[in-house]
């Protein structure tokens, strides 16, 4: 595996003023690990996760299953190795009220939930405060959280931070939590425009 998953801690900050989705992965210390620009005109979800700015060295790919799916399924792979690292499921008409999606591993067997922190506060969000008010999802293998990702408020920039330090033991491969950050910003990125 890459040296740009084996960090408990990053940053993800989406570009403003650009005409595609541009993030940057940054490390505790402020290094860029990871550089992704969305493709213009796609109709399937297409992410392409690079080493750096010049787009050197493909690390990850994220893919939709199909184009138009209520429930969308998101396949990630390294690049380097070629293999499969699992999938992400987002739960339809669950997800209208509070932000749920399966984390599913590279044999399609369920993982785990990335889940929206609060329905209450998911309410409040759809309806009234918007991006006004930050959200949180955490990750769960079973009971047990695994990660923490939480939005910054910041009214110029989307910016996720994402917490691995609870995962001690390494039960979520780091590819896939760096993914499920990506897609996020991704999305909360279209419903923003």
């Amino acid at each position: 595996m890459h040296s740009a998953f084996q960090y408990d801690e990053y940053m993800l900050k989406r570009q403003v003023l650009a005409l595609t989705g541009k993030f940057r992965l940054y490390t505790p210390g402020g290094d860029l690990v990871l550089f992704s620009q969305q493709k213009m005109f796609r109709l399937k979800e297409d992410i392409r996760a690079y080493s750096d700015e010049n787009r050197s060295q493909e690390l990850l790919y994220i893919q939709a299953r199909q184009v138009i799916d209520f429930s969308a399924c998101y396949d990630v792979y390294d690049s380097l190795s070629k293999e499969k690292v699992g999938a992400l499921r987002r739960r339809g008409w669950r997800s209208l009220t509070r932000d749920v999606w399966d984390v599913l591993d590279a044999n399609e067997q369920s993982l785990g939930i990335l889940q929206e922190d609060d329905l209450t506060l998911a309410m409040l969000r759809r309806l009234f405060l918007g991006s006004l008010l930050p959200q949180n999802y955490d990750l769960l293998i079973g009971e047990r959280r695994v990660a923490d990702l939480r939005q910054r408020f910041n009214l110029f920039r989307y910016e996720l931070e994402l917490d691995f330090r609870e995962d001690r033991e390494n039960l979520l491969d780091r590819r896939l939590g760096v993914a499920a950050g990506l897609l996020l910003g991704t999305i909360e990125g279209k419903q923003e425009s």
